[in-house]
């Protein structure tokens, strides 16, 4: 008879630390071979336990549940040693999930969760173990020649797993393995516990080992030839074939049989594809639907109160019947359904966040085409008002969850979960496991890192690899030519590619899901393994989204809008101001949605930072449709999506017709289309084409819509022909209703959701209309929430100054941690947008001042702070931005640089302030007072107590600026151009403000403002570059060849000049150029500079004034003749003149060259001449 064997020890991606086994890939090689069962024993978890099982089922092959787990002594000397738990019933799995949660919540240690065996023992029922090999507690005994340990500790095991325990035999290749076999089937014999042979398996093919040994590598940080690595893996861990393993353990047989009797006695049913909501409770002697029904009435009745309010400037488009014959019916199918229990458990935590004012969206999703939602207050759209539809959400001939998707303020997200915990049980509520995988740009760096190869090679491969979500690198390739090239020509940057292939896309580490929470209606366990972080918190499911909803877990998404935080500071500011005025309260929810003057903001694109509406994209879609009412912007939201163009073309076209000039393609059809101009935008409006042409219910109207996105031809035909018919039995044409078949077959699978447009719109517009009436309240809210984003700052910054708002700067004595509007149009500088700094020493100083007032000077300021938060990094951080400013009061007469001036000031007493603050501090601890006080160690003259006046030197302009990007990420107090007029006034032919269309070959010059490539349709990079010279800005496009051949001088904050031809930009109504040549300043230096000058008094000469000139020029000397001439101007008494240097003496006319030549000679002896 064919023997038979069973794989019983495979580690997949998903043990993150080794293993590259693919699931499916896997089951397919079972199939192949021929095996009729497989394990997975992932190290301590069960992460892909589901994919595992359904790829298996679906394959034919029997899914055997396992993991391995780390036990770990009852002392702390006793090292963690593996063991195979392997689940033989559904009592098993259970006692599975619960060991391997307890081993991170409560047995983590060094960031490695064990269970002892007391602990395992508990829940051993249900349970098969393997004994891990020679690495398991039993095998070290035995090669450790301690064999009364060994027949302990598996005489331990015997009666924890009573006839089901087996001792591990492996065949690798693996140090000491054939020592410990002999001596493990010595002691399975004495024992009479049977043996099992298992692979250990790793990977698939043998020839992925060396892949396999990367992968290891890349989690522990090391690189392949590094000789402290442990080489714990053979080349013969992969999945063997019966066959191999058969002539291994010829001499064993038994050993493969026991494989096949585990599997056989394994027998586990996972419960996938039911759902389990927890009880939600209800008054006594009501059952939840009942309850469901009261509470939605009573809401719909404050709702309609409102909505049929009489006084109302709009009337209602509906009547209170068709509202509650609307309720009735969405309640029954609610209830029908047996989803009751959910609408509760949102209703109650959304609830809960507004009683504690914590923003919550007005909807997203689909969810918000329910009138009960809109009843409970779940969401503030009000779906029959806007045609949204039920069926659309919940349909009862498509059984499936409803799906909630609900925005809380970033700030408060984590208090409403907390609160959901707390009501349900911690053993009953957890967010959900996400998987960081080896994606293209980083698996390049990991790679080339492992490999010993240069960080340089790393760095330029990676970043040719296009940045754009769901990146391969198989994708790469074929987009960016520069890659393929450079991998061509380079064998390095081939092999890392090579191995980046093999270990691209596999599963690398842990996250949390966005917003996913679970509630179980009974403990996690029963229906997940639970994990956590190394200090017991973080609780989260071992299955990700897709695999706990299988397992029968109701998902609720509590997601973070950063923009719902910015309205909610922003009103906040507003009505502070308000109330100290007696002025009127905001309120944001009652805001007129029809008000001319927020569409012509928006017709004239003025919508940087305005929810949904601020990319350039639809900046320039919002020119060509020039929205008039709500409805065109919730359009807008649907139009501005991947998709084809023809929708949004069509809208643009259509609206222009006007109205009365639009086809609706039937007359039946206009309520339903007029909207949006003929054009079908929304899936509700495809089912309800269907409903009123074909006589559909809305719920088949929303699987026609189904089956059109998913686009199976003899679904379609099915469907067309059920069309038709409907459409000529209600007088259409049948040639009318295949023509509209066709459209709508052609456009569903585009067509957007509504309710989450409508909802997005409504944020949309709140935020318009704050910056229109509240711009300085409006504008910092949206500095405050993207304050560590520099990029965002710098275009929200200059946002403002375009709004004519004053902006403060950061300022100790009156700023606060974030942007604040102290007046109607001037904004203070939020302390925390300074890098470096953070909340503590924020906390410190704002503490203070509140309690004792201002800060005098930079002594009192570091008196009186918390020392320990504001250290020496923090204080350069703030006087390097401006924030210490303030702190000096005096300033010398005629002095030509004030900040200047005070900030070298500040640098140059820091030490002693912050000296003089340490001593006061420990004598103050010591109960000691200095014998002449506190004040001895500065001079209080005229000046205050700063010292260093005399011989102080002005921070440099372009130092201060320097300074400030480094604190700021911008420059705050100046424009790094005006270091730099007379090269302008020299290499440039006109100021930006003064380009004109159709000039050609100009060229101009500027800072590098902001940068964007793309892909061109011939497959080469376009650059867009904003050029800003402080009097206006130019976009200059670079295209193709020149692009590759300038890329590297491209740099954020850089000056360059460039020559070109001006055009006419539709999009910014304003001038672009078509760039034919870019120059970096010391290039245009090089054309345009005749001389450097350098001015010496021969009273001021030294002896060794040769040698120190020449150290000074030396690294600036190009390597060819190129570079400008220096000439030395002698200056005495008596007489002047000239000395050129010789032509070996060029220099590169640099920036640091000037600066040190300055420092040495003094700024206005030192002096560029221009050709």
């Amino acid at each position: 008879m064919k023997q038979e064997f069973v794989h019983l020890r495979v580690h997949s991606e998903y043990s993150l630390s080794d293993g590259v086994v693919r699931i499916k890939p896997l089951v397919a090689e079972c199939v192949r071979q021929g095996m009729p069962a497989v394990a997975v024993t992932d190290r301590n978890n069960l992460f892909g336990l589901v994919k595992f099982y359904k790829a298996a089922e679906s394959g034919g092959v029997k899914p055997i549940v396992a993991s391995d787990i780390w036990v770990v002594g009852d002392n702390s000397n006793e090292k963690a040693t593996p063991l195979v738990l392997v689940a033989r019933n559904d009592k098993g799995y259970r006692n599975l999930c619960e060991l391997l949660s307890y081993s991170y919540s409560e047995g983590q240690s060094m960031g490695v969760p064990g269970l002892t065996r007391n602990g395992i023992a508990e829940k051993s029922h249900g349970l098969i173990a393997l004994s891990g090999g020679r690495e398991g507690d039993v095998g070290k005994a035995l090669l450790a020649g301690n064999l009364e340990e060994a027949k302990r500790l598996a005489s331990r095991w015997q009666e924890i797993f009573p006839d089901a325990f087996y001792i591990e035999l492996h065949r690798t290749g693996r140090d000491s393995e054939e020592d410990y076999n002999v001596l493990a089937v010595n002691l399975a014999i004495e024992l009479g516990c049977p043996v099992v042979a298992t692979n250990d398996v790793r990977f698939l093919a043998q020839e992925e080992f060396e892949a396999h040994e990367v992968r290891v590598c890349i989690h522990d940080s090391r690189t392949l030839d590094d000789p402290r690595r442990e080489r714990r893996y053979s080349d013969q861990q992969y999945l063997k074939t019966t066959q191999e393993m058969v002539e291994l353990f010829a001499d064993i047989p038994e050993a493969l049989e026991n494989s096949v009797e585990i599997a056989k006695r394994c027998n586990v049913s996972l419960d996938l594809g039911n759902y389990y909501l927890p009880e939600y409770p209800v008054p006594e002697g009501m059952t939840t639907e009942a309850f469901l029904n009261d509470v939605s009435a009573q809401g719909l009745n404050v709702r309609l109160e409102k909505i049929l309010d009489p006084a109302n400037e709009v009337p209602a488009a509906k009547s209170r019947k068709q509202y509650e014959d609307r309720l009735a019916f969405e309640l029954g199918v609610i209830n029908s359904m047996g989803f009751p229990g959910y609408f509760l458990i949102v209703m109650e935590f959304i609830q809960w966040a507004k009683d504690n004012d914590i923003p919550v969206g007005p909807g997203r999703g689909s969810g918000a085409g329910s009138l009960v939602a809109y009843a409970l207050k779940i969401t503030d759209v009000d779906p029959l008002e806007y045609d949204l539809l039920f069926e659309r959400f919940l349909n009862p001939e498509r059984v499936s969850l409803p799906d909630f998707d609900i925005d809380f303020c970033m700030d408060g997200r984590d208090r409403v979960i907390q609160h959901v915990t707390e009501r349900y049980g911690r053993q009953a509520v957890s967010q959900i496991i996400t998987f960081g995988t080896m994606a293209a740009k980083a698996v390049v760096r990991d790679v080339a890192r492992v490999q010993g190869k240069p960080y340089g090679l790393a760095d330029k491969l990676s970043k040719l690899i296009p940045f754009e979500p769901g990146m391969t690198l198989t994708r790469a390739l074929e987009e960016e030519p520069l890659l393929k090239e450079f991998v061509r020509i380079s064998e390095e940057a081939d092999e890392i590619m090579e191995m980046a292939f093999k270990l691209e896309g596999l599963a690398r580490n842990v996250g949390r899901h966005a917003g996913g929470v679970v509630i179980a209606p009974t403990r996690l366990t029963d229906f997940t393994p639970t994990y956590c972080d190394e200090t017991g918190g973080g609780l989260m499911t071992q299955f990700d989204m897709n695999d706990v909803e299988h397992a029968g877990l109701v998902k609720f998404d509590f997601l973070g809008l950063r923009t719902l935080t910015i309205i909610d500071n922003a009103v906040k500011s507003i009505n502070r101001r308000n109330e100290t005025l007696g002025e009127p309260l905001v309120d944001i929810e009652t805001i007129p949605l029809e008000d001319g003057n927020i569409y012509a903001d928006l017709r004239q694109a003025k919508t940087t930072a305005v929810f949904q509406l601020e990319s350039r994209g639809m900046k320039d879609l919002m020119k060509k449709v020039k929205p008039e009412r709500f409805a065109d912007i919730v359009a807008l939201v649907a139009l501005f999506r991947p998709g084809p163009m023809q929708l949004a073309d069509d809208f643009i076209n259509n609206r222009k017709l006007g109205r009365e000039n639009v086809d609706f393609l039937h007359p039946s059809l206009e309520h339903v289309l007029e909207d949006t101009f003929g054009v079908m935008l929304y899936q509700e409006q495809v089912m309800q084409i269907a409903q009123i042409l074909a006589g559909y219910t809305l719920a088949d109207a929303d699987l026609l819509r189904r089956a059109m996105g998913k686009k199976k031809p003899e679904e379609m035909a099915m469907q067309r022909e059920v069309f038709l018919a409907g459409a000529t039995a209600n007088g259409v044409e049948a040639k009318q209703a295949g023509h509209i078949f066709d459209l709508m077959e052609k456009f569903a699978g585009y067509g957007f959701n509504k309710p989450h447009s409508v909802a997005y719109a409504l944020i949309a517009y709140q935020t318009a209309w704050l910056k229109h009436y509240f711009p300085a309240d409006f504008m910092a809210a949206v500095l405050s929430a993207d304050m560590q984003n520099t990029d965002k700052v710098v275009t929200n910054i200059e946002e403002c100054r375009e709004m004519k708002l004053s902006l403060q700067p950061p300022d100790v004595n009156r700023g606060e941690f974030r942007f604040i509007a102290d007046t109607e149009s001037s904004i203070v500088y939020g302390l925390g947008a300074i890098k470096g700094l953070g909340e503590g020493p924020i906390e410190s100083i704002v503490t203070y001042r509140q309690a004792e007032g201002c800060f005098g000077d930079l002594f009192e300021f570091c008196e009186k702070v918390d020392q320990r938060k504001v250290n020496k990094r923090a204080l350069e951080a703030l006087v390097g931005s401006g924030a210490l400013d303030q702190l000096v009061t005096q300033v010398p007469d005629g002095c030509p640089d004030v900040i200047g001036f005070k900030r070298a000031l500040l640098i140059a007493n820091q030490a002693e302030a912050v000296g003089l603050a340490d001593q006061k501090a420990s004598n103050e601890l010591s109960g000691l007072t200095d014998l002449f006080g506190s004040e001895v160690l500065v001079s209080d003259s005229e000046e205050g107590r700063y010292n260093h006046i005399e011989n102080l030197r002005n921070l440099s302009f372009k130092d201060r600026l320097g300074k400030e990007k480094d604190s700021l990420g911008l420059f705050l107090t100046g424009h790094m151009v005006d270091e730099y007029k007379e090269d302008f006034e020299h290499f440039t032919d006109l100021r930006l403000s003064k380009l004109r269309t159709g000039q050609s070959a100009v060229t101009v010059g500027g800072l590098v403002f902001a940068m964007r490539a793309m892909k061109s349709k011939r497959g080469g990079t376009n650059a867009f570059v904003t050029l800003d010279d402080k009097t206006g800005r130019l976009e200059v496009q670079i295209f193709g060849e020149l692009y590759d051949q300038v890329r590297e001088k491209l740099k954020k904050d850089e000056i360059i000049f460039v020559r070109g031809s001006i055009e006419d930009d539709d999009f910014t109504g304003g001038k672009k150029m078509r760039a034919t040549e870019v120059m970096t300043l010391e290039e245009a230096r090089a054309r345009k500079v005749s001389r450097l000058k350098v001015e010496i008094d021969t009273c001021n000469l030294c002896d060794g004034f040769i040698d120190e000139l020449a150290e000074i020029l030396q690294p600036f000397r190009p390597r060819d003749t190129v570079g400008c001439p220096v000439a030395v101007k002698i200056v005495n008494k008596m007489s002047q003149g000239d000395v050129i240097l010789g032509d070996d003496w060029r220099v590169i006319p640099h920036d640091d060259l000037l600066q040190n030549l300055k420092e040495h000679y003094g700024s206005e002896k030192v002096h560029l001449q221009y050709a």
